[in-house]
């Protein structure tokens, strides 16, 4: 009986999608269709995974992913103009949720990221948004934290041979 309780209670399924994925399965760094919605005028939202860290093995400090998310939230909209909806980081803090309009391959955002996480690697001025009048804890950042964390992920992607979609 007890067996039958374990078995179902693992097989549950949650409304949250994430909460269905299997973490010991994944590895790190990928980026992961999350979810796709249709609007009733058939516009798409769609909302993508962006996994720096494996999952209960690492994970990124405040400072380190709320400068990630200042640099990555500014500067991905310079490489998809119109399209962001939001950039925002995951509670247990080992990557971010990426949602827009529209229906890309993973290997386009991932590119996209590149792009991005290539120059905030080397970022050498302030993070924008970091003062008490735009930030709500604008005390919080690490730069260096986040240029390390953005070089990882680059590497680890194109380590991957670009196979980072899970």
């Amino acid at each position: 009986m007890e067996e039958q309780r374990a078995s179902s209670e693992s097989k549950k399924k949650y409304n949250v999608d994430s909460f269905n994925l299997d973490h010991t399965k994944v590895t790190a760094p990928f980026v992961r269709l999350a979810s796709k919605k249709t609007g009733r005028k058939g516009d798409t939202v769609t909302k993508y995974d962006i996994r720096f860290c494996q999952p209960n093995k690492d994970f990124m400090g405040t400072g380190e992913i709320h400068t990630l998310e200042h640099l990555i939230a500014e500067y991905i909209r310079d490489e998809i103009p119109n399209n962001v909806i939001d950039f925002s980081p995951m509670g247990c803090r080992t990557g971010f949720y990426f949602t827009l309009w529209g229906d890309h391959e993973e290997k386009w955002i991932a590119e996209r990221l590149v792009n991005v996480l290539k120059k905030v690697a080397v970022w050498d001025k302030d993070v924008p948004a970091a003062t008490e009048v735009e930030c709500g804890n604008y005390r919080d950042h690490d730069l260096e934290g986040a240029k390390r964390r953005a070089a990882e992920w680059v590497r680890g992607i194109e380590e991957s041979g670009w196979e980072c979609f899970k």
